[in-house]
């Protein structure tokens, strides 16, 4: 049983064996810490929001925010509040306005999931300030998981810098839509990540599936 977690919103994912394997372990480490990010009951958030049979597309982030009152559990997407926006974040509405014309108003994201966006982070928790500060827990085990839990059925893949990349790796090309590019953030997104309209395909692919299209930029029309 989970000492720090509450796993009772998990769903279906709570079958996977992380949660047994090795979560413990992380809660022993995290244990030892004086804070981390972000609140204990937000590190699952992007697994809450969407259950494995909703999912349509897959976008993998690196870790959580490590600005107090950013990070809320799903990848890219901070508080509403959040001014100015985060760098990549702010390069990905960039891209979007670009590709589709629009961007979301604020940086609150959580209307992709509900939508059928996974916005998973490899790693999970970061101490305040200390970017990739936890890459050394094991949390990227539970990605593997949860990308082989969705394997079986085809999906769009949004793939930005090498780390989500290698998350993937395994992901069937063929079946699934995989677009792979720079990471959005400022040291990179110049290195093909601007100009690769991941919003406007990733909607041409899952229309030609009989799937409808995302609605990216507006929170009041999402369904």
């Amino acid at each position: 049983m989970s000492t720090l977690f509450n796993l009772d919103r998990l769903g279906a994912w709570r079958d996977l064996p992380f949660f047994e394997t090795q979560l413990p372990r992380i809660e022993t480490a995290l244990g030892t810490e004086a804070d981390f990010l972000p609140a204990t009951d937000k590190v699952f958030a992007a697994l809450e929001q969407v259950q494995p049979e909703d999912v349509r597309v897959v976008i993998l982030g690196q870790d959580p925010y490590p600005t107090p009152g950013h990070a809320h559990g799903l990848a890219f997407s901070a508080a509403a509040s959040v001014r100015p926006l985060p760098r990549s974040l702010g390069n990905i509405f960039r891209e979007m306005t670009d590709d589709i014309g629009a961007c979301p108003p604020d940086a609150d994201l959580r209307f992709w999931a509900d939508q059928g966006v996974l916005l998973l982070n490899t790693i999970l928790t970061v101490p305040p300030g200390q970017a990739k500060g936890h890459r050394h827990l094991g949390w990227q085990s539970l990605t593997g998981e949860v990308l082989s839990r969705l394997s079986p059925q085809p999906r769009a893949y949004l793939l930005w810098g090498a780390t989500a990349q290698e998350a993937a790796r395994t992901v069937d090309p063929v079946a699934n839509l995989k677009i792979e590019t720079a990471h959005p953030s400022p040291l990179s997104a110049r290195r093909g990540f601007f100009g690769s309209r991941p919003f406007s395909r990733t909607n041409a692919w899952l229309q030609a599936q009989g799937g409808r299209a995302i609605n990216w930029a507006n929170p009041a029309e999402a369904a």
